[in-house]
């Protein structure tokens, strides 16, 4: 049986070290080093270090895990325990010294996730969660929002910026909201829109093309925090399937029925 606890611990400390190699590269980064993956899919030198960082203290700490990444420093192999791991969650934010962007972290047992650690950067705030331990940020419990309107809820979302087939699903969605809710904000990481709705800033978030490193630490924070995670259609096919809400168990019914309808996925 694992100790879930002592393994989050443990990787909190390899985030922290990953976000500090991240955080002083920041000071003296050259854009013009930065390449390009695919359309708006940006990677540096830094993402492919952090995640040789996460993946050697990682590997420690679980040996007989196998890793799931972003930037494929490791190969990918199928095994019952995988990480899933984004060395850094916002690299156009990081390219252009918007300070929004983070280390990401998560553990899966034959799918489901069972731990989740997020340390966004500039604020040195460490998100974790471990199954049936809580969710934490900076040695404090957090719970996700006790709201049940929507109407008098802040959404969280990210703009498609690579796959537009379902643009103006998106956009009516967008225009709903905009209407029946307090406002909708666009941070540009995935991982910091989740710990963010894990501690009651945010009451839910949204996104549909996200891939699995973008969402899998996140994951376990909502769901230790009290709150809900599923696909658009209320399905558990969210860390695979390209949409992802997660919100309070209060709000949850309307957002959801909400995707549901604009999306029809």
């Amino acid at each position: 049986m694992l100790n879930l606890e002592s393994i989050c611990h443990q990787a909190c400390e390899i985030a922290k070290e990953a976000g500090n190699f991240i955080e002083k590269e920041r000071k003296n980064f050259n854009p013009e080093v930065v390449e390009t993956k695919s359309f708006n899919q940006l990677v540096s030198y830094v993402d492919q270090e952090a995640e040789k960082i996460l993946v050697t203290g990682l590997g420690k700490i679980l040996p007989s895990a196998g890793f799931i990444t972003e930037e494929k420093t490791i190969q990918s192999e199928e095994k019952p325990y995988m990480w899933v791991i984004d060395p850094l969650d916002g690299t156009t934010n990081f390219i252009h010294n918007l300070p929004v962007y983070s280390v990401s972290i998560g553990l899966v047992y034959q799918g489901k996730s069972i731990l989740g650690v997020v340390y966004e950067i500039n604020h040195k705030e460490l998100f974790y969660a471990w199954q049936n331990g809580g969710a934490w940020l900076n040695g404090n419990p957090i719970k996700v929002k006790t709201n049940s309107e929507l109407e008098k809820s802040l959404l969280a979302t990210g703009f498609p910026y690579y796959d537009f087939k379902i643009m103006e699903k998106y956009l009516d969605t967008l225009k709903y909201f905009m209407k029946n809710s307090q406002g909708m904000r666009r941070m540009g990481s995935a991982a910091v829109d989740l710990a963010y709705t894990a501690c009651g800033r945010f009451d839910g978030f949204f996104e549909y093309g996200l891939s699995p490193w973008d969402v899998a630490g996140g994951i376990c924070l909502i769901e230790e925090a009290g709150g809900i995670v599923s696909d658009f259609n209320g399905g558990n096919d969210f860390l695979f399937g390209k949409t992802i809400l997660g919100s309070s168990k209060a709000i949850y019914p309307s957002f959801q029925e909400v995707l549901k309808t604009h999306f029809s996925i």
